[in-house]
């Protein structure tokens, strides 16, 4: 696929829905909260690493590419939920709840979206939004555009830890769930707000204090 900001280039310039006041504003917001986050959230950082480095071999960090920002790859950080061989054969596949690749800590971590708490990092150096379309791989980004090439207006944003589809939709484990993803992450970018985002956080943030499965 031609890279995106590449070709937005070629059309003089990308086409942001967002205003340069809002942009500079969000990006500040996601500075701040991802430094704090990270800062108070040690101690958690700290339990999952060593429980997680405890149960099977291999990292506790995992690390994986994926497409962001003007359709530039970068690497995503997330807490191993899966054994560490889990793609041995080379084909990806996506994760679904009962998949016998979940290890017990990373079952739990992953239910309760704990796994994610490394992306704070990802938002820091600028690859990730506190809220935004959570960022895919390649492979699958050229399976959805077959089905509906708006996909590709995704990466005028960052990606985000946190999304209304990931609140509403769960994680998606089927293409039917990518499809219906796209078309929430599509209705966040037509309809950003300072607002918007910080519903977001906090509505993702009480469902999981409270243990809410979504």
């Amino acid at each position: 696929m031609e890279n995106y900001a590449e070709k937005e280039l070629s059309n003089g310039g990308c086409k942001n829905s967002m205003s340069p006041a809002g942009a500079f504003l969000k990006r500040t917001a996601d500075i701040l909260m991802s430094a704090m986050g990270m800062v108070i959230l040690s101690p958690l950082y700290l339990v999952i690493w060593v429980a997680i480095k405890i149960e099977s071999p291999g990292p506790a960090i995992f690390r994986q590419e994926r497409i962001g920002l003007g359709g530039r790859p970068f690497t995503l950080y997330k807490f191993r939920s899966m054994v560490a061989d889990a793609e041995h054969d080379g084909i990806p596949a996506l994760c679904g709840e009962s998949d016998d690749r979940l290890t017990g800590v990373g079952a739990f971590i992953r239910r309760h979206h704990l796994d994610e708490l490394p992306q704070l990092w990802n938002v820091l150096a600028g690859d990730m939004s506190m809220v935004g379309y959570r960022p895919e791989r390649q492979y699958f980004i050229d399976k959805i555009m077959a089905e509906n090439p708006d996909y590709e207006r995704l990466f005028q944003i960052r990606p985000g830890v946190f999304s209304a589809a990931t609140l509403y939709n769960g994680y998606t484990d089927t293409m039917e769930k990518m499809l219906k993803r796209l078309e929430m992450d599509l209705d966040y970018l037509d309809n950003y707000s300072v607002w918007s985002d910080l519903k977001i956080i906090f509505l993702t943030a009480v469902a999981i204090i409270t243990g809410k499965h979504f």
